[in-house]
């Protein structure tokens, strides 16, 4: 039986969309395959880690009937990517493995029973939709993510909160270091719902929402679902059901500073691309940069175990006292090099308290860095 027969470009761009959170190794090895399944022209295809499940339905042509299988979806990428995008390929079904072709390529790979496919239980409870484009949800999260903590034991910050409230969406990332905050507003009102996003589902999303590029629509929707456990987004012909984090996420209003005593607003590329030079010369473990504001001028400056040093010059509109602080560079250039916006404003009080870093005239993104000791 012919299950799907399409071009190379679009079989593999449906592949592609669900096999993001397919893991190389698993205990479960059906794990490692997509599970598809055709219903006439519609072929619904489908991945899982047993927290995490896309899937995605495309119309292909082949043998009319219904079937289903799930065959490894990293082979049959990477057969598929070795191809050229204009050949047309085929699926066929034989016994207990199928056999992709294209032009005068054929490859046999072995199947596993679609029964067997571990399918993610949806809640029953889930709450009240509602969408945004998904261009707004794809920013927000850009300007966030990064500040996400990576296998923290304190495990609610290995994700990103959601805030859903009135008119407004807001994401919220921290590591205990730093914290990110962006927030958009949106035409609908939404119900009161905090949930917290896993770090995995984050990266995933952000790999497959589309911010209305080249050939994009402008305006295309997402549509949000949340319950007590899970979260459910629906948006360009895919369906993403997610497993939430429990606990408490830090109260993010206690952690930004408020009634600065000083600012200063600069270029955000000079200043990136000064970070990045200081950087080449800090230590491997700390990665510490000295930053000294003075009346009309930034001094950068970084040095490391080797007793090498660099030192960076801007000339900032400040007026201010002499504040001289340190920071970890890193945590500076992931915010600016996130930002696409000219100019940045940095808030500080003195030495030993966070600075702010906003976007001026653009009260949606705040960004808070706790300094070092050097």
């Amino acid at each position: 039986m012919i299950v799907l027969k399409a071009s190379q470009d679009k079989v593999l761009a449906a592949l592609q969309a669900v096999s993001g959170i397919v893991e190389r190794r698993h205990t479960l090895p059906i794990l490692a395959n997509v599970l598809i399944r055709k219903q006439g022209p519609q072929v619904e295809l489908t991945t899982s880690d047993l927290e995490i499940q896309v899937r995605t339905t495309v119309e292909f042509d082949g043998d009319a009937g219904d079937f289903s299988t799930t065959v490894g979806a990293r082979k049959l990428i990477d057969i598929l990517r070795s191809m050229p995008s204009d050949q047309t390929v085929s699926l066929t079904s034989n016994q207990s493995k199928m056999t992709l072709q294209g032009g005068k390529s054929r490859f046999t790979l072995q199947t596993l029973p679609a029964d067997d496919f571990p399918l993610v239980q949806e809640a029953a409870d889930f709450g009240p939709a509602f969408s945004v484009p998904q261009k707004t949800l794809k920013g927000l999260i850009n300007q966030v993510h990064f500040a996400m903590a990576v296998h923290d034991i304190r495990y609610y910050l290995n994700g990103i909160l959601f805030v859903a409230e009135g008119k407004t969406l807001t994401l919220v990332a921290t590591d205990g270091h730093r914290l990110g905050l962006a927030q958009a507003e949106t035409d609908t009102e939404m119900p009161k719902q905090e949930v917290i996003l896993p770090r995995k589902t984050v990266l995933e999303l952000m790999r497959l929402l589309k911010d209305g590029g080249k050939g994009e629509e402008e305006n295309a929707p997402i549509e949000m679902r949340f319950a007590g456990n899970q979260a459910k987004f629906s948006f360009s012909g895919m369906e993403f059901v997610t497993k939430l984090v429990e606990g408490k996420f830090p109260d993010y209003n206690r952690v930004i500073p408020k009634n600065h005593k000083f600012h200063v607003i600069l270029g955000r590329q000079q200043l990136l691309a000064a970070l990045q030079r200081a950087a080449i010369l800090t230590s491997e473990k700390f990665k510490a940069v000295r930053l000294a504001f003075d009346p009309g001028l930034l001094s950068i400056a970084s040095s490391n175990a080797e007793q090498e040093e660099a030192k960076e010059e801007i000339e900032i509109d400040y007026g201010g006292d002499q504040i001289e602080t340190g920071f970890n560079v890193t945590y500076l250039m992931d915010v600016l090099a996130n930002m696409s916006q000219d100019m940045v404003r940095i808030d500080l009080n003195d030495s030993s308290s966070s600075a702010l870093l906003s976007i001026p005239d653009h009260a949606g993104f705040k960004y808070v860095v706790m300094p070092m000791r050097i």
